[in-house]
């Protein structure tokens, strides 16, 4: 990136500005180029749901540092004919941090100096993923991807502590649900000074010590008479860490953004600092489940309210009242992993007024949507992954090999038997990697070259049946390469130092070094 201006473009190097605007006024997009491995296609559009124009920024390459793909969307300045150019620099240094072993992931958010896209009012960016959004007429990379929005200083607090709740205020500030896509600039934040929240008691605002626990794929649908707080067996593990680090008697969680739901519970600061709760909701849709950015189990009901219990709303939340006894068995349900109901109403009534309902339902399998493999295109929704950010990385001459990312295709059977402890498929996958990088170390320039960048590897390990394969583009490596790993890999996979019944796939990156 040139130490001014604009970036460079690709296969054209430094041009004049001039030529640039002619391009944009065209509709044609411009790749430039941010290092070797970063390019970002840039394009100026009109976008339907604001009826404005927009810059829209696509980067290809940020996958290769183990970090989402970034869109974004600036309404495009009075007068403005060049995108830009602290956003370039704001990508740019996203690759880095991620480069260092700090992605940023959704929710995530960055932030920037004092004087940044010409105001001090900016604080940062805040990271989300489209849902109900129109994407239709972008510019998008493959995904894994999130959209960028701009933030105002005075919206960081919320971004670090609670980013789901600025989410849904941003929705309502643009009518647009669940979130806009556009960020504008100079706009008037959405809240001020924290004032009375109930967050002051569930979050450090000061020092950012802790926060409201948040259990992924938690999500709060309430419905009339009925409330469902549905728990994903699979997090198991971050309510039991949620009990061990909350009083006895109180429970916080933190939900997420319900793709069922057909609106949402939103907290609106006023003039005079205090919270409100609205809804938005889908366009022209019937509000039938609205859903819930947290719920409170207060313990603290006395007895001398005759009721059995009682929920009502607080901001974007849920707080619900019971008396202690009720404390300790909801408490030991949820460490049984046991479903639980609340009937809230008067003590003695043949009908609870209002059900809230813990239920603990199928595992959660929201990610990895939309991600194909790159060895044959296989769906890996709803495969886990992890991101490597420590992984062996090889150099020859001016290319390097990186593993990125390991897919846990199947790390064994449940229902079978193991003898000793179950395979450790991190371990695995790090000695897997290994021989990869070694293998193909010689070939970097040429699979570079070839655009046989990223390719995957996939190693299944069943007692009867050990075996792998390598590809890219959806093809498999050619011959040549196949020999090279077949010398490293083939006697790894045999030699028996990996048990158990796995199949993972790995993914690297060629990088120009």
């Amino acid at each position: 990136l040139p130490p001014e201006g604009l970036p460079l473009v690709s296969g054209r190097g430094a041009v004049e500005e001039e030529e640039v605007l002619v391009w944009f006024s065209a509709g044609t997009y411009v790749n430039f180029v941010m290092n070797k491995n970063l390019t970002v296609i840039t394009k100026q559009l009109h976008y339907p749901p604001i009826n404005k124009l927009c810059w829209n920024f696509a980067t290809r390459g940020l996958t290769s540092v183990g970090q989402d793909e970034v869109v974004i969307l600036l309404e495009v300045a009075e007068g403005e004919q060049l995108p830009p150019r602290e956003v370039f620099t704001m990508l740019q240094a996203l690759y880095e941090q991620a480069g260092a072993g700090s992605p940023v992931a959704e929710m995530g958010h960055i932030s920037v100096g004092s004087d940044y896209l010409g105001s001090s009012t900016h604080g940062g960016w805040l990271f989300i993923r489209h849902t109900h959004q129109t994407v239709a007429e972008l510019l998008l990379p493959p995904p894994p991807l999130l959209f960028g929005v701009l933030i105002m200083r005075w919206e960081i607090p919320w971004a670090r502590v609670f980013p789901l709740r600025l989410m849904l205020r941003l929705g309502a500030e643009f009518r647009y649900y669940p979130a806009p896509l556009v960020s504008v600039r100079g706009r008037k934040p959405v809240y001020g000074e924290i004032g009375h929240t109930i967050m002051n008691v569930l979050a450090d605002f000061k020092n950012y010590t802790y926060a409201l626990p948040t259990i992924r794929g938690l999500v709060i649908h309430m419905s009339t008479g009925r409330t469902d707080i549905l728990l994903p067996k699979n997090r198991y593990d971050a309510v039991v860490k949620a009990l061990n680090t909350s009083n006895e008697t109180v429970l916080a969680l933190g939900s997420n953004f319900s793709l069922s739901a057909d609106s949402h519970l939103v907290a609106i600061q006023g003039e005079d600092g205090s919270y409100q709760t609205q809804a938005i909701n889908i366009l022209n849709k019937d509000r039938k489940v609205t859903g819930a950015s947290f719920v409170v189990f207060n313990g603290a009901l006395k007895s001398t309210a005759n009721l059995t219990a009682k929920s009502s709303i607080v901001e974007d939340g849920l707080m619900v009242q019971v008396l202690p006894d009720h404390m300790v068995s909801i408490r030991k349900a949820l460490r049984n992993m046991e479903n639980h109901l609340v009937g809230c109403g008067p003590v003695g009534a043949s009908q609870p007024d209002e059900v809230v309902s813990i239920t603990w339902v199928d595992e959660d399998k929201a990610f990895n949507i939309g991600i194909k493999s790159v060895l044959d295109g296989k769906a890996m929704d709803g495969i886990s992954s992890l991101r490597i950010h420590s992984g062996p990385d090889m150099t020859q001459d001016r290319c390097l090999i990186r593993w990125t990312e390991v897919f846990l295709i199947n790390t064994g059977d449940k229902g079978t038997p193991t003898h000793g402890d179950p395979p450790d498929p991190a371990k695995a996958a790090e000695g897997v990697a290994r021989s990869v990088c070694v293998a193909l170390m010689p070939h970097l320039a040429q699979l570079k070259g070839d655009g046989l960048s990223p390719l995957a590897v996939r190693v299944c390990m069943e007692p009867d049946n050990v075996m792998y394969e390598a590809g890219s583009n959806g093809a498999p490596l050619p011959p040549a390469y196949m020999n090279s790993l077949d010398c490293e890999l083939v006697p790894v996979l045999h030699s028996g130092s990996i048990q158990g019944h796995l199949t993972l796939e790995l993914v690297f990156h060629i990088l120009d070094h």
